[in-house]
């Protein structure tokens, strides 16, 4: 199977396509910040054609479901949604944490964290054989750290970075062979930072 892996939960803007008999066949990654939605299908459009396939070949989407940032998740989560429901494929969520502790993963359990800005932290702990232990969760800097050091010298631990995006790929083709393949939908763990301004909101006019 040929599964097209998308990832705009962070700073990246990613796309790979993989085929699960022979791996990774191409990718193309811009480190954006931001612009995501406006660069989106160009990014796979390019991985497409590094890969030598076209949409019609593409057995399923990948897509990281977050944590991350809302508005990057939003635009992954819901690309990937619109092209399996157009392609007639299943589409598979995977989270960023999860991503981070497969990729970073040696034989022992895993600690996988990224900073969440506003003095927090996203954490989830998983089992050797990729179970969730713990998370994930957004928690405060100073209990992030603490989990993290509960873990020294037992556990692997990994911060601050993205994972490959081929890992989204090889992982949702494992929860689609084990039937475990959740339709994605965004994982946020706590709210949006932009909130909605009402200072300067108008009184609303009574009908006389």
């Amino acid at each position: 199977m040929i599964i097209l892996a998308i990832d705009t939960a962070a700073n990246l803007c990613a796309a790979s396509v993989f085929d699960t008999q022979r791996g990774e066949l191409g990718q193309h990654v811009l480190d954006l910040g931001k612009g995501h939605a406006e660069q989106l299908m160009g990014t796979i459009e390019a991985a497409l054609a590094a890969a030598g396939v076209t949409y019609a070949d593409l057995g399923a989407i990948a897509v990281s479901i977050g944590p991350g940032s809302f508005t990057g998740v939003r635009v992954g989560v819901s690309t990937a949604r619109g092209l399996a429901l157009t392609l007639k494929i299943p589409a598979v969520g995977v989270s960023t944490l999860e991503a981070l502790a497969s990729e970073a993963a040696s034989g022992k359990s895993v600690i996988a964290r990224i900073d969440a800005g506003r003095g927090q932290a996203y954490v989830a702990r998983y089992s050797a054989d990729g179970e969730t232990e713990f998370g994930p969760a957004a928690l405060s800097l100073d209990e992030a750290d603490v989990m993290v050091a509960s873990g020294e010298g037992e556990a692997d631990i990994v911060e601050d970075k993205a994972a490959s995006i081929s890992v989204y790929a090889r992982l949702a083709a494992a929860k689609l062979a084990s039937g475990n393949a959740a339709p994605p939908k965004p994982l946020y763990l706590r709210d949006a930072d932009a909130k909605p301004q009402t200072s300067f909101a108008l009184p609303r006019k009574v009908a006389s």
